[in-house]
C-alpha cells in the first residue's frame, strides 16, 4: 500500500504537536530478534512439549510461580531471555525524538528495556521488566541476568531464603502503580498520542487507548487493532518504517 499522503500528514502533525506519547507493546520488539505474544510466529504459538499442558497465560501468571515454581522457571528462562537483544530502528527514532523534545515519553507493555538501552529517558514500564529480579520476602534486589544465570531451578534469596522473582506483572497480578499513574498523566496530557505495534487486547493497559482525548490519534500495526476506527491516521506497516519517515528538525 502507498502511505506517501500519510507520511506527509504523519510528519504535518508531529511538527505542529506540543505533546506526543507513543504507547507501544511487543510488536515494537520483533524486529530486534524477540517474538511478540499472539502473532502465528508469537510467543503463544511456539509449541513446545514441555509446555503443551499449559495455557501460556498460566506459564506467566502468578499462581503459576506460587504453585508450580519449576514450571514457571523453566518457561521464563526458555523463553525471555533477552541477553544479546540490542534496540531497533524503532527504539532508536523513538530516542532521538525524545532528545529533539518532540515526544514527552513512551509508555510500553514491554519488558525487555530496550527502549531505555536506546537512550529513551521517560518510559512508564506498565508490565514491569526482566532487568529488575528481587526477593519477594526481603525485598532484597538481584543483578538481571541473576535468574537466567542460575543454576537453582527456583532461585532462593541468599539472605533469607524468599524466592528471586522478576519485577514483571504477572498475569493475576495489579500494574504498578507509580508506571500506571505516570502514563495516565501522559495521555491526559498528549495532544498526539502514537500507538505501536499492539494489538489493543490486553487491560487495563491497552485502556489507555480509549482514555484519549486529544486531536490526533496515529495507529501503526500490522494487524486491525480495534481503535483503528478512532485514529486520524492507521499505518498496516514495519514500525520501524514508519517511525523512520518521521523527519526531525
Amino acid at each position: 500500500m502507498d502511505y506517501t499522503a500519510q507520511y506527509a500528514e504523519l510528519n504535518k502533525i508531529i511538527k505542529e504537536s506540543e505533546h506526543i506519547v507513543f504507547f507501544g507493546g511487543a510488536g515494537v520488539s520483533t524486529e530486534s530478534g524477540i517474538p511478540d505474544f499472539r502473532s502465528k510466529d508469537g510467543l503463544y504459538n511456539q509449541h513446545d512439549v514441555r509446555f503443551d499442558a499449559y495455557t501460556p497465560e498460566y506459564l506467566l501468571s502468578i499462581n503459576c510461580l506460587e504453585d508450580e515454581p519449576k514450571v514457571f522457571y523453566e518457561f521464563y528462562r526458555q523463553k525471555l531471555n533477552g541477553e544479546g537483544i540490542e534496540p531497533n530502528a524503532a527504539h532508536i527514532k523513538l530516542a532521538q525524538m525524545e532528545k529533539a523534545g518532540k515526544l514527552d515519553g513512551v509508555i510500553t507493555q514491554n519488558i525487555d528495556g530496550l527502549h531505555q538501552k536506546a537512550g529513551s529517558v521517560n518510559v512508564q514500564e506498565v508490565h514491569g521488566s526482566t532487568l529488575r529480579n528481587y526477593c519477594s520476602r526481603c525485598k532484597k534486589k538481584y543483578p538481571a541476568d541473576y535468574i537466567f544465570k542460575s543454576d537453582e531451578a527456583v532461585p532462593k534469596c541468599k539472605i533469607c531464603g524468599g524466592l528471586i522473582r522478576p519485577e514483571v506483572t504477572l498475569y493475576g497480578e495489579g500494574l504498578p502503580q507509580d508506571a500506571w499513574q505516570n502514563s495516565v498523566k501522559l495521555v491526559a496530557n498528549a495532544d498526539c498520542l502514537i500507538i505501536g505495534g499492539t494489538s489493543l487486547v490486553v487491560n487495563p493497559a491497552a485502556s489507555l487507548a480509549w482514555s484519549f482525548r486529544g486531536e490526533n490519534l496515529i495507529i501503526i500495526n500490522r494487524d486491525v487493532t480495534s481503535a483503528d476506527r478512532m485514529a486520524k491516521l492507521v499505518f498496516h506497516e514495519s514500525i520501524s518504517k514508519v517511525l523512520g519517515m518521521i523527519e526531525l528538525d
